[in-house]
């Protein structure tokens, strides 16, 4: 015993023991970071799956709501500005109804005349010199005569 008691003692005796010690805490640890680790990422795994698994279920309808929210936001301001056309229309109607304003546009638009007045037009000076410029045309080919037509027509649209 005593043999034994003096290696219980020597260095190289407790530094083995240190060396078991600490490697025991070291295992230890590292198995319950493994089994810690596992769980979580299992854990972990299966949330993000149901996560997943809902954000697939549920893509579609919120897709389909946002659309359908759009289409009658869509409907609603095409209803307000059809309300206000027919508002339009019906202030239109009733200015029509009254002959002073009936008799006040077809003397603008067509020129109309009461009996004993005397109608006039009034020729824009620059558009007649104009148009006397454009007599040279006859000496084009007919096409370009129709184009320039065209594009007269067009321009005259625009302005």
């Amino acid at each position: 015993m005593a043999v034994k008691d003096r290696d219980r003692f020597s260095t190289a005796t407790r530094i083995r023991l240190i060396g078991e010690q600490t490697a025991a805490r070291v295992y230890r640890s590292q198995t319950k970071r493994q089994a810690r680790r596992s769980r979580l990422t299992g854990r972990a795994a299966l949330l993000a799956m149901v996560i997943c698994s809902l954000v697939v279920a549920l893509a579609y309808p919120i897709r389909q709501y946002v659309a359908q929210r759009a289409e009658i936001a869509d409907l609603q301001r095409q209803r307000q500005e059809t309300r206000e056309r027919v508002e339009q229309l019906r202030d239109l109607k009733a200015r029509w109804q009254d002959d002073a304003y009936a008799e006040q546009q077809i003397r603008l638009r067509l020129h109309y005349v009461m009996p004993g007045e005397t109608g006039y037009i009034v020729v824009d000076r620059d558009a007649a010199e104009q148009s006397r410029t454009d007599l040279g045309s006859a000496d084009r080919p007919w096409y370009r005569n129709v184009w320039d037509g065209v594009d007269k027509a067009d321009a005259a649209r625009d302005q």
